[in-house]
Formats: C-alpha cells, sequence, structure tokens
C-alpha cells in the first residue's frame, strides 16, 4: 500500500487527485493537507511514500515547505502540483530537491505517469523541461538576476507585477503588509529595480508572469 500526501489549499483539486491516484492504485493511503502548516504537520507525523505539494498556498510558499520536507524528510520525494506553468518553477523546484513537476492543466495520464516514475525511484520531467535543462546545462554559469530571488520574493514580485499592492499580497499571503515592504525592498535591491513599472516589465520580459 502507497502512502501520498496532498497538500492544496483547493478541496476540489485535492477530491480530483485523491480520485485519481485511488482509481490507479486502490488500496492507498492518503493524506490532505489545506495549508503549508498542515502539511509540515502530517509531514511529521508519519511516514510518505510520496508528496504532492502546490506552490501557491496560504501561509509559507510552496518552494519553502519544499525546502523544510527535503530537510527535515529527505528521503521523502515531492512531486509540485501546480497551476503555474512549468517555465516558470519547474526548474527552481528541481534545484530545490523535488523529484518532479506537473501542472494542473495536464492530463489524468500524466499526473500518473509523474506518480509511478517518481515511486519507483525516478524524476518526472516533460520533453520541454528536459530540453531546456539541457540548455541550461550547456550555457555559461551567469543566472538570471530573479534566480537569486527567494521564493517568497519571487512570489511577491509575481503579484507587485500583476497590479496588486502590498496590502493586498499580505492579506494573500497571510503576512503583515511589513513584511511585504520589506520583501518588496530586497527584489528592487537584487534585481537592482526601483519602480514597480521597472518590475513589472522585467517579470514580463523573463516570462514570469501570465
Amino acid at each position: 500500500m502507497i502512502r501520498v500526501l496532498i497538500a492544496d489549499d483547493h478541496e476540489l483539486v485535492r477530491r480530483g487527485t485523491r480520485d485519481i491516484i485511488q482509481s490507479a492504485f486502490g488500496e492507498v493511503k492518503l493524506g490532505e493537507a489545506g495549508n503549508t502548516r498542515e502539511a509540515i504537520a502530517l509531514l511529521m507525523a508519519s511516514t510518505w511514500d510520496l508528496v504532492l505539494l502546490d506552490i501557491n498556498m496560504p501561509g509559507r510558499s510552496g518552494l519553502e515547505v519544499l525546502e523544510e520536507v527535503k530537510r527535515l524528510r529527505p528521503e521523502t520525494p515531492v512531486l509540485i502540483l501546480s497551476a503555474y506553468p512549468e517555465e516558470e518553477f519547474a526548474v527552481r523546484s528541481l534545484k530545490l530537491g523535488a523529484a518532479g513537476y506537473v501542472t494542473k492543466s495536464s492530463a489524468a495520464d500524466e499526473l500518473l505517469t509523474a506518480i509511478k516514475k517518481v515511486l519507483a525511484g525516478g524524476k518526472y520531467v516533460t520533453a520541454s523541461l528536459a530540453e531546456r535543462l539541457a540548455t541550461m546545462i550547456g550555457r555559461p554559469s551567469d543566472q538570471d538576476p530573479h534566480e537569486m530571488l527567494s521564493g517568497r520574493e519571487l512570489q511577491v514580485l509575481r503579484l507587485v507585477a500583476t497590479g496588486w499592492t502590498l496590502k493586498e499580497i499580505a492579506a494573500e499571503m497571510g503576512l503583515s503588509e511589513k513584511t511585504i515592504a520589506t520583501y518588496r525592498a530586497r527584489i528592487s535591491d537584487k534585481l537592482a529595480l526601483s519602480t514597480n513599472v521597472e518590475l513589472t516589465r522585467y517579470a514580463c520580459q523573463h516570462h514570469l508572469v501570465d
């Protein structure tokens, strides 16, 4: 019997994912977490063969949780299941220790293929992502400035570039407006950009926003 922890803040997504897994594997032990706090608590309370983790959840970002999972349970594979296109977060997720990246727009068969490969001890990447990784390996080590951003900073940058105010971002992420302002300042320092217009232009040029 496999043991899978599903961490996603949308109940419908958790239910759909649960149904897909149960239909393919039959008898399974499933855990469900609707926020990052619940995810870490369940992670520590039991042993899991796989963690399915969303990136965008209330509280800490999924990328921060991924780092925490790999610190607390380094042997537990994590498969990212995200609404964000893979070109935005897949490479970063793999660098942080994820075993694969699947978008929520993928077909159920692709999700199952990814799960089976990860459970077998492998890593799952799409053909397009594999090509991108090969290109990255073959190019100089110089990295884009946004690669220096933390997961939380990248999340703030995306929201700023989408037109959200600091107050709205604070409410979305469950943090104080002062904390978001600190992240915003760090982003400006790392990217050497000061205005929201400059940040938005940068995010668009590097395909960090839709």
